[in-house]
């Protein structure tokens, strides 16, 4: 059993980050005209990388603290803006359009991944 969670497990994980990853970046464009909005991501890659076990953040010094930006937001960053607004809010609408079409395609290939990993092993009970 644990060898099927781990054939799944990358990809199930995948897809519950691009789909936290969506639901921000359509935060972002919702708020677009909203003053001092600070446009926010995912970092995708170091958060799947920590939570498939690949490394850990390491601190410079024992003291210092975990960052903490409040619950269910871990990996989520603030963006820097191209062109400053006058209103502090830092959403760049194209910008923000251009990674959630991304974003989806890129979901859309992780279940199409795991679709085929699931046939697979399918084929594999069966016997076929």
């Amino acid at each position: 059993m644990k060898s099927i969670e781990n054939q799944l497990k990358v990809h199930a994980e995948a897809l519950n980050l691009r789909s936290q990853r969506n639901e921000i970046l359509a935060s972002n464009i919702a708020n677009s005209a909203t003053p001092n909005f600070k446009a926010k991501d995912l970092d995708f890659e170091a958060l799947l990388n920590s939570r498939m076990g690949f490394g850990k953040v390491n601190t410079t010094n024992s003291r210092h603290f975990d960052i903490s930006i409040g619950p269910n937001e871990e990996g989520v960053k603030f963006r820097q803006n191209v062109t400053p607004s006058k209103d502090g809010n830092t959403v760049e609408l194209h910008v923000e359009q251009l990674q959630f079409s991304e974003n989806v395609m890129r979901y859309q290939t992780s279940l199409e991944f795991l679709n085929r990993k699931i046939a697979g092993l399918m084929s594999a009970i069966k016997g076929e």
